[in-house]
């Protein structure tokens, strides 16, 4: 099929950065030229042919295919929360043309079978793709080593035991020296269990006027900086997730400032909240680690700008009602963010923390990079293209979202920028029609 994308600001970090029309030929981009010359006939980028679609993207912003580093799609074990299906009908909406799938599934990702039964759901699904993460112990339960090699081979794209600590240094120690020698960047999960255990949110003013048991910073940052040593002695690609504290920014920082290979994510709830969120005993504002206090989103914000935190991904949750209705203490950590990503990043650029470039490479740019894996527009390259739509204004309403999970806090936000087309390998996934404000 003969796509045509008109007149859309086309940004490619290091690439591209202009009024551009490209042509696509079923999954592949064959032209790229400045806007105006894609006529008809002559020496234009058609050539005489006709385009069986026309995409008018004016006013619109087209990038490499955005990438989910960290997402939970729940599928095998608690398709009630969400199925490889749904999770990747929420990540074409949001405009993800790629997403990571974590380990903790039921049974875990830990073995060939299970990482090969992902991407053949994936495949049967047929909305984006999906790179499993494979679990870096066995069971997800600290003890011993999963066999790397086997799981690379059968399609798993990095290692991490998300949702649980690896405790033992020395298996995590044995674990980065497995996986370097199979490039495959180990995705730590930050946390001391010691000093989290019982805490249901952030350490702090709130927490105590809440009466519930809260987390320090420090449940975190030690263990950043703990797997920072083991990275700087490993050489292994260490890739910390879902930063949250300033400690921890600061250790980041400093480690790449001695050049160890260290790269690092944060999600859009802890630049965008802060622990206030949780007043009114709001489980939709739990996850882990906790959103943070004020300075400590502030120093979230100074590391986006600055470089210190690499990705920005969504840590995607579902849970159903019976994981979220009920008390505080009880209630499952995590919330859904594929669908609201993309318009809180946008905050970033309005707000003059990082510009269009900078965020693009955050969710697209350094994803891709980190994985090893080609996202580009160039003449050649595979369509993979979202289309942003910065200027959309619309009211959240988690009814509409194509996830299953429903536990959102931004629920009622108006917000300003979305997504409005999402293309993998030259097939279009979603396409919003809206034309004035709406719900998502």
């Amino acid at each position: 099929m003969l796509i045509l994308i008109k007149g859309g600001r086309v940004v490619d970090p290091g690439n591209l950065d202009g009024i551009m029309d490209i042509l696509i030929d079923d999954d592949r981009i064959i032209e790229i030229v400045p806007s105006g010359k894609s006529e008809k006939g002559g020496s234009g980028l058609l050539k005489g042919r006709v385009p069986e679609r026309i995409i008018d993207a004016s006013d619109k912003i087209v990038v490499p295919g955005l990438i989910d580093m960290h997402v939970h799609l729940r599928e095998p074990g608690q398709e009630y929360k969400e199925t490889i299906e749904t999770g990747t009908l929420a990540a074409a909406c949001g405009g993800f043309t790629s997403v990571c799938a974590m380990p903790n599934t039921i049974p875990v990702n830990d073995n060939r079978q299970i990482t090969e039964y992902i991407l053949k759901r994936t495949r049967e699904a047929g909305n984006v793709t999906v790179y499993p993460v494979a679990a870096i112990s066995k069971g997800l339960e600290g003890m011993s080593l999963c066999e790397y090699g086997d799981l690379k081979e059968a399609g798993a794209i990095a290692l991490s035991d998300d949702g649980k600590p690896v405790s033992n240094s020395r298996l995590m120690r044995r674990a980065m020296e497995y996986a370097r020698g199979f490039r495959l960047p180990v995705i730590s999960h930050c946390e001391v269990n010691e000093l989290s255990a019982g805490g249901v949110m952030n350490e702090g003013a709130v927490a105590t006027r809440m009466g519930l048991a809260g987390i320090p910073n420090a449940a975190e940052s030690i263990m950043v900086m703990r797997d920072i040593a083991l990275c700087e002695l490993t050489g292994a690609h260490l890739h910390i997730a879902h930063v949250s504290t300033h400690e921890s920014v600061n250790a980041i920082r400093e480690a790449k400032r001695k050049g160890i290979p260290v790269t690092s994510e944060t999600a859009p709830h802890y630049f965008t909240l802060t622990d206030d969120a949780v007043s009114g005993y709001n489980t939709n504002a739990k996850m882990s680690p906790p959103l943070r206090s004020a300075f400590d989103r502030e120093a979230v914000r100074e590391g986006l700008s600055d470089g210190t935190i690499d990705v920005i991904a969504s840590d995607h949750a579902p849970h159903s009602s019976i994981e979220k209705d009920v008390e505080f203490d009880f209630a499952a950590n995590g919330i859904v963010g594929l669908e609201t990503s993309v318009s809180l990043c946008l905050k970033l650029v309005e707000d003059g923390v990082i510009g269009i470039s900078e965020l693009i490479e955050k969710i697209s740019k350094n994803p891709a990079r980190i994985l090893g894996i080609e996202k580009s527009i160039k003449i050649g390259g595979i369509a993979d293209i979202t289309i942003i739509d910065p200027e959309a204004v619309y009211t959240v309403d988690s009814g509409g979202f194509r996830s299953l999970g429903r536990n959102t806090p931004f629920n009622g936000w108006k917000m300003k920028g979305r997504t409005y087309l999402t293309m993998v390998c030259g097939r279009i996934v979603f396409e919003n029609i809206m034309t004035q404000e709406g719900s998502l």
